[in-house]
């Protein structure tokens, strides 16, 4: 079944608080559902207080995007996460992966152990587990999870709401549509795709600031739209007819730029 089109916008707190709160406010009038929250330790504030205070400016989902899971206990990540739940009442998703490229040189500068990628999957395991045990019978949190290899897949497929399939810079549109067609849910899984580059805006948090939009273009990668909000709304929905993602996440930088066909394309 088709399911219908949600954007979510990755907004860190890049500019001064009033200038942050008027944006979000910007993004939940415009047909955005969620906005999310990046987890990059010192250079921004941190993911939970961020999210409370943009959840209290305007009626939207919050989000991480996404929880590495090698920074904090699987019992932090959970307890904070269902508190998240609480104080939005319903409004917060969980997102949560293993690390980006390079974690482990993050982990060695915060003086963290580097653990190998089995038993950062293991921890993200144990985080979903205590997050619904915490939430109990009343509540469901829902899990977003971002993805690549096997086994991470393997565990999306059984505990997770909604999927990211992880993307190189060097990935083609028909590798990564491989790779969403091996994904079997056996359930009502949301595919969500990351999409860090619009025309030639890179978004901050979202890929290295070195990428290259041309050559995205030259592999036909999916983590870029066109700068044209018309043909990026015919993107989009081939995306979602041709792999199946319905739920599309874009930079800060795009949002207002993408509004309009947000708003067309989400019913709003």
């Amino acid at each position: 079944m088709t399911k219908p089109f949600r954007f979510g916008v990755v907004a860190p707190v890049l500019t001064d608080l009033p200038t942050w709160r008027d944006q979000v406010r910007r993004i939940a009038g415009s047909g955005y559902s969620t906005l999310l929250m990046p987890d990059v330790p010192r250079w921004q504030p941190a993911p939970a207080p961020a999210l409370a205070l943009a959840a209290a400016q305007a009626d939207l989902r919050v989000g991480t995007w996404v929880y590495a899971s090698p920074l904090r206990p699987a019992w932090t990540i959970a307890w904070e996460a269902h508190s998240l739940s609480v104080l939005t009442e319903g409004r917060f998703e969980m997102g949560i992966g293993t690390g980006r490229p390079g974690i482990e040189e993050e982990l060695r500068d915060l003086a963290m152990p580097v653990t190998p990628p089995r038993e950062r999957l293991a921890e993200v395991r144990r985080a979903v587990t205590m997050l619904r045990d915490l939430d109990g019978p009343d509540l469901r949190t829902p899990v977003v999870m971002a993805v690549r290899g096997p086994r991470a897949r393997a565990l999306a497929a059984e505990v997770a709401d909604t999927v990211t399939i992880a993307a190189m810079p060097g990935d083609t549109r028909a590798e990564v549509t491989e790779r969403v067609r091996e994904f079997h849910g056996g359930r009502d899984v949301e595919l969500a795709l990351h999409v860090p580059v619009v025309g030639d805006d890179v978004a901050p948090f979202m890929a290295p600031p070195d990428l290259d939009p041309a050559a995205l273009r030259e592999a036909d990668s999916l983590a870029i739209l066109p700068d044209d909000p018309s043909a990026a709304a015919d993107e989009i929905q081939r995306r979602r007819e041709e792999i199946g993602y319905s739920y599309f996440v874009f930079g800060a930088g795009a949002a207002d730029r993408l509004a309009p066909l947000v708003a067309d394309l989400s019913g709003r």
